[in-house]
Formats: C-alpha cells, sequence, structure tokens
C-alpha cells in the first residue's frame, strides 16, 4: 500500500483523487495548498507519490515542483500535476521542472487511475 500526497485546494478534486487513490488500495492525505505539502513531505518522507494542483494558495504547484526538485531527497518522487492550465507551453515547462505526468482537469477517473499505478510501478509497487 502506498503514501499519496494530493496538493489541491478545489474540494470536489481532493474527493475525486482521493476516492481514486483509496479504490486502488492506497492511503491518501489531502494538503490544502503547496507550502503545506512540502511541510508534510520534508516532515516524513515516506511518502510514494505526490499529486498536485498548479494554481493554489500559499505555494503554488509550480514553486512546489522547483522547490522539490532542487532537493536531493525529493528527486525521485513521482509527481502528477493535475490542472486545468493546458497550453502546451505549460505542460511542457512543468514537465521541464520535474513532472512525472500531466493530467488535464476535470480529472478523468480511469486516466487517473492509469497514471497512480504507472508511477507507483516504477516505485515497486504491484499493479
Amino acid at each position: 500500500m502506498a503514501k499519496v500526497l494530493i496538493a489541491e485546494d478545489d474540494r470536489i478534486s481532493q474527493k475525486l483523487a482521493v476516492k481514486i487513490v483509496e479504490e486502488l488500495g492506497h492511503t491518501a492525505f489531502v494538503s490544502p495548498h503547496g507550502k503545506h505539502a512540502y511541510e508534510a513531505l520534508t516532515a516524513c518522507n515516506d511518502f510514494d507519490l505526490l499529486m498536485t494542483d498548479i494554481m493554489m494558495p500559499e505555494m503554488d504547484g509550480q514553486q512546489l515542483i522547483q522547490t522539490l526538485r532542487g532537493d536531493q531527497q525529493f528527486m525521485d518522487l513521482p509527481i502528477i500535476i493535475m490542472s486545468a492550465v493546458v497550453g502546451m507551453n505549460e505542460i511542457s515547462n512543468l514537465l521541464k521542472l520535474g513532472a512525472t505526468l500531466f493530467l488535464a482537469k476535470p480529472l478523468d477517473r480511469q486516466e487517473l487511475q492509469t497514471y497512480i499505478t504507472r508511477c507507483l510501478l516504477k516505485k515497486g509497487f504491484a499493479a
């Protein structure tokens, strides 16, 4: 069972992401914004996957990715971006910053399940 941190300020997206993570048999933790997510990650570095929105208060998803990828202990943490930002330039920039995968909102249940499974397989979790 993997520990998945979901950094998302939108309650509907939070609930859907948590439900999908739990349906896959994993444990979901929710952070309301990037700063909280960063603090949770640094407090106990035992999360297996980060799912984050981009547009959030306090610290947005882009700042969160940059901060995490600048820290050696988080270089291999898979990061799935969930965002309504769908311009090719923005997506390309997020992937260059170190995001693992990008998923456009509104979230597609099957696609999110596939992305989570793919990221966790790389971390050694069975499908």
